[in-house]
């Protein structure tokens, strides 16, 4: 359930591919339901008796299945007061991406102004709406060549803007169109959300509703000009490259021995670590052996150097996320760096490779692909985070608690006896630390009610979408509580967590643990190697930033590379904490 999992990084990066540029007309203001978390929106289904493919390639029945989803946005516009920004910016987007589809261009920019009057983010308010407002203008143009009156009119746009400002922005709508291509979207269509319709009846949700309608305006009006897109922002970057001052290494503390510090203990609870790497760095349970016994009877067998739970929250010895053997390890740890930089709008050889490599793929290879590249991972990431923590402090011992993220697209079924079972996992991982004096933990991680509720539908489980948003609650709350109640008991450790990467307000959507207002817990967000915010890092309640830009450390086996994102920035937190404790 972790919001920066590798298997969400394609979606987020597909979402960027959308272009999806919109904002709304004003709507009445009568007697409204006030809307003060995620949780509290109105949930709507909707039915398609069709394969996907079919009606994106059917324009009657896809407008028909358009129109619905439509009156339901206005419809809750009219009836609730939202006032988280991320949430009304979606909205908008969405009702834009209508009124374009329906050639409605004068009510497409009408959203589009409204929606970047909610925007914070200056380079995102000079940034969106670049591609579909040059489009616009083409088509009031009455060109006979229309990709070259594009090329034209997309230029001059993007020439105007200050580029130390858009930078970032221009990077990933690069990549953006670098990656996307019919065969990508087709097979996320065909192998992830048809085989959840198929369990559920034809039955969707709104998020994946909006989905098919950013699909639909991806394939028919944004990859026609993506090869435009392309040659202008390609030959606009490289004019103007410029690389960033690195501010980190001068604020770099190293400690020695001949600092005669105190060993202090640190948590890296995550998805796995490789003890090996770490043979100078690693605590060890003086009770236990490595002999498939509890010897010290604390119900943990071989916990010599931390403790593991599996995906189905049951004890396992294994510390590192299970893969196998890793029969080319650079080409993975290529395709890893690259599927960060992606997240993180980094413009590297790796996720140029990768975004190559996603484009030419074949439907039938998409899926497979990306849960493998999810599975490598879960089984890198808890290493790389550790190498971060205990960077320059030989005092630093990792003691390794492992969360298990399923990372296939159907994965484990939730349900109550998991929540139940997710939650005192939670409580016994911070008693184990209670138990073993650790002084600081990191936590690179988030578990949503979204990502509860998406593993219901990919398993065609939970019942009508009410049902299954009441199950998703009762599941969530379990584990909720049981992480609550473990860091508020461990208030002599401080935990550190990463924010996440969904460049949203965490409150209102309800992330946990980072939402959490607790006087030991910190949230961190993601500056670059200059200091700047990232435009993904999630904002509201952040207590602090860290670089989280191409971060370097230790992989499972002791390579080296650098990774990117929230995930990188908290344990740089955690390094500091443990340095000063």
């Amino acid at each position: 359930m972790r919001k920066d999992r590798w298997g969400s990084i394609l979606t987020a990066v597909l979402i960027m591919a959308m272009v999806v540029l919109v904002c709304s007309a004003k709507f009445a203001a009568a007697e409204k339901i006030k809307i003060e978390k995620a949780d509290d929106l109105p949930k709507h289904s909707y039915k398609i008796e069709m394969k996907v493919v079919d009606l994106l390639a059917d324009e009657a029945a896809f407008k028909q299945f358009m129109n619905e989803v439509k009156a339901d946005i206005e419809a809750d516009l009219k009836k609730y007061e939202i006032e988280d920004k991320t949430t009304l910016k979606g909205f908008y987007a969405n009702l834009g991406t209508i009124a374009f589809i329906e050639g409605r261009y004068q009510d497409y920019l009408k959203f589009l102004d409204m929606r970047l009057e909610l925007e914070d983010k200056e380079s995102a308010k000079l940034t969106k709406g670049l591609f579909t407002r040059a489009y616009i203008n083409v088509l009031k143009s009455g060109a006979e060549d229309t990709h070259r009156a594009f090329q034209k009119e997309y230029k001059a746009m993007v020439e105007k803007l200050p580029f130390e400002t858009v930078q970032s922005d221009l990077e990933s709508s690069k990549g953006s169109a670098e990656i996307v291509s019919e065969n990508l979207i087709l097979g996320m269509v065909n192998d992830v959300v048809q085989p959840s319709l198929d369990k559920n009846n034809g039955e969707m949700d709104k998020d994946l509703a909006n989905s098919i309608i950013g699909r639909y305006f991806t394939l028919n009006y944004y990859i026609p000009y993506k090869d435009d897109v392309l040659a202008v922002l390609t030959a606009h970057l490289d004019a103007n490259k410029v690389v960033k001052p690195d501010i980190w290494d001068a604020r770099e503390v190293t400690l020695t021995k001949k600092d005669k510090g105190n060993d202090v203990i640190v948590g890296i609870w995550d998805a796995g670590v490789d003890a090996e790497v770490y043979k100078d760095n690693r605590f060890v349970n003086k009770k236990e052996k490595l002999n498939q016994k509890d010897d010290d009877g604390n119900g943990f067998v071989d916990d010599l150097y931390g403790i593991a739970y599996d995906k189905h929250a049951d004890k396992t010895p294994e510390l590192l996320y299970p893969i196998g053997n890793v029969d080319d390890r650079p080409r993975m740890q290529s395709y890893m760096k690259g599927i960060t930089d992606l997240q993180s709008n980094i413009d590297s050889k790796e996720a140029s490779e990768l975004k190559k490599l996603l484009s030419q793929m074949k439907p039938e290879e998409v899926k497979p692909f990306l849960e493998d590249l999810g599975a490598y991972g879960n089984h890198c990431h808890g290493t790389h985070v550790a190498g971060i923590a205990v960077r320059g402090n030989p005092y630093a011992k990792v003691l390794a608690a492992r969360l298990t993220f399923d990372h296939h697209y159907v994965p484990v079924e939730p349900t109550i006896e998991w929540g139940k079972k997710t939650g005192k996992l939670m409580e016994e991982t911070c008693q184990y630390f209670r138990d073993h004096g650790v002084r600081v933990v990191n936590m690179s991680w988030i578990y949503t009610r979204d990502e509860i509720n998406a593993a219901l539908e990919a398993n065609g489980a939970g019942g009508s979408i009410e049902e299954r948003k009441e199950l998703t609650n009762q599941i969530f709350d379990l584990i909720d509580a049981g992480l609550r109640k473990g860091i508020s008991e461990a208030s002599d450790i401080l935990f550190i967590g990463g924010a996440g990467n969904a460049d949203n307000d965490i409150a209102f959507e309800g992330f946990i643990p980072c939402s959490y207002d607790l006087p030991n817990l910190m949230s961190i967000g993601a500056v670059d190697q200059a200091g700047d915010e990232t435009n993904f890092s999630s904002f509201g309640k952040v207590d602090a930033y860290a670089n989280g830009f191409e971060v370097m450390s230790y992989v499972p086996g002791g390579d080296r590379m650098a990774l990117s994102g929230t995930s990188m920035a908290s344990p740089n937190v955690t390094n500091l904490a443990a340095k000063l404790f």
